[in-house]
Protein backbone atom coordinates (compact mmCIF):
# COMPACT_ATOMS: atom_id res chain seq x y z
CA UNK A 1 0.00 0.00 0.00
CA UNK A 2 1.45 3.39 -0.98
CA UNK A 3 1.69 6.28 1.45
CA UNK A 4 -0.22 9.53 0.95
CA UNK A 5 1.07 12.97 1.92
CA UNK A 6 -0.26 16.47 2.30
CA UNK A 7 1.80 19.63 1.88
CA UNK A 8 1.88 23.11 3.38
CA UNK A 9 3.76 26.12 2.00
CA UNK A 10 4.75 28.91 4.38
CA UNK A 11 6.48 32.23 3.72
CA UNK A 12 8.20 33.05 7.00
CA UNK A 13 9.36 36.63 7.54
CA UNK A 14 9.78 39.02 10.44
CA UNK A 15 7.63 42.11 10.93
CA UNK A 16 8.04 45.20 8.80
CA UNK A 17 9.23 47.41 11.70
CA UNK A 18 12.88 46.29 11.37
CA UNK A 19 12.82 47.21 7.70
CA UNK A 20 11.37 50.64 8.43
CA UNK A 21 13.92 51.42 11.15
CA UNK A 22 17.04 49.85 9.64
CA UNK A 23 16.21 49.63 5.92
CA UNK A 24 16.58 45.86 6.16
CA UNK A 25 15.16 43.13 8.36
CA UNK A 26 16.71 39.70 9.06
CA UNK A 27 14.87 36.61 10.26
CA UNK A 28 15.42 35.87 13.94
CA UNK A 29 16.69 32.25 14.12
CA UNK A 30 15.00 31.67 17.50
CA UNK A 31 11.59 32.70 16.09
CA UNK A 32 12.11 30.53 12.99
CA UNK A 33 13.08 27.56 15.20
CA UNK A 34 9.98 28.08 17.34
CA UNK A 35 7.74 28.09 14.25
CA UNK A 36 9.37 24.94 12.84
CA UNK A 37 9.03 23.12 16.19
CA UNK A 38 5.35 24.11 16.40
CA UNK A 39 4.65 22.50 13.03
CA UNK A 40 6.91 19.54 13.86
CA UNK A 41 4.73 18.73 16.89
CA UNK A 42 1.76 18.60 14.50
CA UNK A 43 3.55 15.98 12.38
CA UNK A 44 4.92 18.30 9.66
CA UNK A 45 8.50 18.00 8.43
CA UNK A 46 10.46 20.40 6.25
CA UNK A 47 10.68 19.11 2.71
CA UNK A 48 12.59 22.08 1.31
CA UNK A 49 13.48 25.62 2.37
CA UNK A 50 14.76 28.58 0.37
CA UNK A 51 16.02 31.94 1.59
CA UNK A 52 15.06 35.10 -0.29
CA UNK A 53 14.99 38.86 0.13
CA UNK A 54 11.58 40.45 -0.32
CA UNK A 55 11.03 44.10 -1.13
CA UNK A 56 8.65 46.15 0.99
CA UNK A 57 7.48 49.67 0.21
CA UNK A 58 9.98 50.04 -2.70
CA UNK A 59 13.04 50.97 -0.58
CA UNK A 60 13.13 48.37 2.18
CA UNK A 61 13.96 44.69 2.10
CA UNK A 62 13.17 41.80 4.41
CA UNK A 63 14.79 38.40 4.61
CA UNK A 64 12.23 35.63 4.20
CA UNK A 65 12.16 31.85 3.97
CA UNK A 66 9.89 29.87 1.68
CA UNK A 67 9.27 26.60 3.54
CA UNK A 68 7.54 23.58 2.01
CA UNK A 69 6.42 21.05 4.62
CA UNK A 70 4.89 17.61 4.32
CA UNK A 71 3.20 15.08 6.56
CA UNK A 72 1.81 11.64 6.02
CA UNK A 73 -1.97 11.28 5.80
CA UNK A 74 -3.60 8.50 7.76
Amino acid sequence: MSKSYEYKTIIYKEGLIGSLLLGESKVNPDNLTEMLNKYGRQGWRVRTMERENRRSLLFFSREAFLVVMEREIG
